[in-house]
């Protein structure tokens, strides 16, 4: 199979805000769905993983856009692995329109755990290494990785929030993409009215799960730039966060 892999998805009304530009976290969304094709269809993927007790868990997503696509509008996600280590992955993404303006690129970080131990394993093993047939070296992905988010002490608590059911994806952990829906909820629509994302950080520290309370701490560290800190039980630190606007 080509190393690299395509999909083309839509900017769903439902899925878009009211500027009728595709919400981040269902951007986010397409991706994870373009890495779980490019994946399955080459043989390392959740569907065979699930039959030995293993996943794939991401570590770490940058997004950076120039442009969200809009409501109806149609967009192709493409995706490849850069390269694989024995306990992490990095895999890219592009995102453009049917007549190839880039809207944006992706940078993410993976790691494959034994779901029973909750253990990193070698993803080197799966399916005699096929992951390393298809890394891909020459394309070019022009956004920086992910940054370190640095945070003081001084960051404020903006929001406490309860988690539940909707929460939850597969793995029995909360969902990625929920992560990203409540950092970008700590700002109201007269914000979102002047400014617009432009990149999107977020390294995923340790799991949280149903029940937890989350704290939500954020710190300005730049012109239109924020930090964000996630908390369970008040100080177990789960996800950082990194925004910056238009």
């Amino acid at each position: 199979m080509e190393k690299i892999g395509k999909y083309q998805f839509m900017a769903e009304p439902f899925h878009c805000d009211f500027n009728a530009q595709l919400i981040m976290g269902h951007l986010g969304n397409h991706l994870l769905n373009a890495a779980d094709f490019h994946s399955n269809d080459r043989g390392f993927g959740m569907i065979y993983l699930k039959t030995i007790n293993k996943a794939w868990v991401l570590s770490r997503l940058a997004v950076e856009m120039e442009r969200m696509p809009k409501a109806y509008d149609k967009f192709w996600v493409e995706t490849w692995v850069e390269n694989a280590m024995r306990f992490f992955t990095n895999r890219n993404f592009a995102i453009t329109s049917p007549d190839g303006q880039v809207y944006g690129y992706g940078r993410s970080v993976w790691a494959m755990i034994d779901t029973e131990t909750r253990q990193p394993h070698n993803l080197l093993e799966i399916n005699n290494g096929s992951i390393s047939d298809y890394i891909v070296k020459d394309k070019p992905c022009p956004i920086d990785k992910s940054s370190r988010v640095q945070m003081t002490a001084g960051a404020e608590l903006v929001r406490t929030i309860d988690t539940y059911y909707n929460d939850v994806d597969m793995n029995g952990h909360i969902n990625s993409v929920k992560y990203i829906e409540h950092v970008l909820d700590l700002w109201d629509l007269d914000w979102y009215r002047n400014h617009q994302i432009h990149r999107f950080e977020v390294a995923y520290v340790a799991e949280s799960h149903q029940g937890d309370r989350l704290s939500l701490y954020r710190e300005q560290t730049g012109e239109n730039e924020y930090c964000i800190r996630i908390c369970k039980d008040t100080d177990v630190e789960v996800v950082r966060s990194k925004v910056i606007f238009y």
